[in-house]
């Protein structure tokens, strides 16, 4: 059985553990703690599984892979059916371009390891890191915006009427949004995606409520 090591608040995890419920694919939870007692994930044992310390980690028999894109690329080569990849070479490149912008131009920018590199090593103040936060969220969510609407507004979903590794990854993103207690209204075919999104069961199994932190 595939095996995740998950913080069920990072995006990351919540990426994979979203393509493994949309694929029906068995797995088994094991929670790594971002924060409890300075962070589980810099523990010897665990990073002697991933060296870089970081969430998420999937194991597979022997095979283990960490970096949730790769993630979500080898879960659909190994598992190719359903797929979240369109059949159209533009609609798989436009699908994957949404997802790099997400995960590599927003998400690496507000990941826990950077704000609290600003707050440790730079002094930065909470209003700081806000501002930080806030700054890189609102380029990339009105790119994003901008983009979706540019394709007009007759599908459900990022790049068509089927779920794609976009909408795998742009759920975590707006989840990511409210908990900074980020304004949402300025993008309107965003929070219809999400909706669409989260009207699906894998979306819902997949969600951080569903997978909380177990008790000491």
């Amino acid at each position: 059985m595939l095996q995740l090591h998950h913080f069920h608040l990072s995006a990351a995890s919540y990426r994979v553990r979203i393509a493994l419920e949309f694929k029906g694919l068995p797995w088994q939870s094991h929670f790594v703690s971002l924060v409890r007692g300075g962070g589980q994930q810099l523990r010897p044992a665990y990073r002697s599984l991933n060296p870089q310390g970081l969430v998420p980690t999937l194991t597979d028999d022997d095979f283990v892979l960490s970096q949730s894109l790769a993630i979500l690329e080898y879960l659909e080569e190994m598992h190719p059916q359903p797929s979240y990849f369109p059949h159209s070479p533009a609609l798989r490149a436009r699908a994957r371009q949404f997802a790099a912008l997400i995960v590599t131009d927003i998400q690496s920018l507000t990941s826990l390891r950077v704000l609290a590199h600003l707050r440790l090593r730079l002094n930065a103040s909470d209003e700081q890191r806000s501002l930080w936060i806030r700054q890189w969220l609102v380029e990339g969510l009105d790119a994003l915006e901008l983009w979706l609407t540019s394709q007009g507004g007759l599908h459900p979903f990022c790049v068509g009427n089927q779920i794609s590794i976009a909408d795998i990854c742009l759920v975590p993103l707006m989840y990511a949004a409210r908990r900074f207690a980020m304004p949402l209204d300025d993008f309107p075919r965003l929070c219809e995606v999400e909706a669409a999104c989260l009207a699906l069961p894998a979306f819902q199994r997949a969600h951080p409520d569903n997978h909380p932190e177990p008790a000491s």
